[in-house]
């Protein structure tokens, strides 16, 4: 059989909510040259009814595996592909229309290049749009260099999960996803592939980021002590391989970078928060610093979405 340019990997648990959606944008992309791999985390509800009938539409790997971890549950996946390039999306996220059509073209002309990324949008429970998520890189067909994504990259995780593709074998000579971090994994594994390779942002909105109260994300923030410390272990793990002359000034950002977001998550779950602090903090970055944040964090487009999320109805 031909070797499919792209595996799609899929974790999956109890889905049966928004699964379809995901299943059908990967079918409207009309492309057969794929593979999609889903491992199951031993659902119970309708789940694996649905992957059966797709499997009629494209072409479906269907694993299972009890553990209760998407990121073991990803990288078992991986484990399957046989695609040159890898891509992720989750049950609860969606590609839009031509995604793979304009990925597809950039990875034909620009071999070189392990990793390609995209804008997104968030999107409510019901699919409709609260707003753009996009990358504060240089648009294609310029090229980010390795150490420039790294720069901005630490700072804050600005790529969301169903937005990048990178090479098969740059993904197997790296340490994978961290399955002790069920928040910052992929953040992990975005500055693992950027210390390796150059980068491609295509700044098309090509697939959507949903925002939702029962997403692993938000339940998982609770716990703002842990929230903090994996924010920080990222952060540890790849300042010391940095290599800028802005080093220290990034550093300080990204610092602050946590501390907001500890923040924000803080206020989700109505935690005390010390603002004196966090002002204080911001002050001590500077104009050059809060140009940096600003820019970097997306702290604006992430915010406002959040909010926006909460105060639109449901329609």
């Amino acid at each position: 059989m031909k070797t499919p340019w792209l595996s799609v990997i899929c974790p999956v648990r109890n889905g049966e909510k928004f699964l379809p959606q995901a299943l059908d944008s990967i079918f409207m992309q009309n492309d057969k040259d794929l593979e999609c791999i889903i491992i199951d985390d031993d659902s119970t509800d309708a789940t694996l009814s649905i992957l059966k009938s797709y499997q009629e539409k494209f072409p479906l790997i269907i694993k299972r595996q009890k553990n209760k971890n998407w990121a073991i549950n990803t990288n078992y996946g991986v484990s399957f592909a046989t695609g040159k390039y890898i891509c992720f999306l989750h049950q609860d996220d969606i590609w839009l229309p031509e995604r793979l059509y304009k990925l597809k073209d950039i990875t034909a002309k620009h071999p070189e290049i392990g990793l390609i990324i995209h804008s997104a949008i968030f999107i409510n429970e019901t699919g409709k749009s609260l707003g753009a998520w996009n990358c504060p890189l240089p648009k294609y067909p310029k090229i980010t260099a390795s150490k420039k994504l790294m720069e901005k990259l630490i700072i804050q995780n600005f790529i969301s999960i169903p937005a990048p593709v990178f090479k098969r074998e740059l993904f197997e000579k790296l340490e994978g996803l961290n399955s002790d971090l069920w928040y910052t994994a992929d953040w992990d594994l975005w500055l693992q592939i950027a210390s390796k390779t150059d980068a491609i942002y295509l700044p098309d909105l090509l697939a959507g980021f949903r925002i939702h109260p029962n997403s692993q994300t938000i339940l998982g923030s609770a716990n703002t002590a842990n929230f903090q410390q994996q924010l920080e272990f990222v952060f540890n793990k790849h300042i010391d391989l940095l290599i800028s002359d802005k080093k220290e000034e990034i550093s300080k950002t990204a610092k602050f970078s946590i501390l907001l977001n500890v923040a924000l998550a803080k206020s989700a779950h109505k935690e005390k928060i010390k603002y004196l602090n966090i002002l204080a903090h911001f002050i001590k970055l500077g104009p050059i610093g809060w140009y940096r944040y600003t820019r970097d964090s997306r702290i604006f487009e992430r915010v406002c979405a959040r909010l926006i999320a909460k105060l639109q109805p449901l329609k």
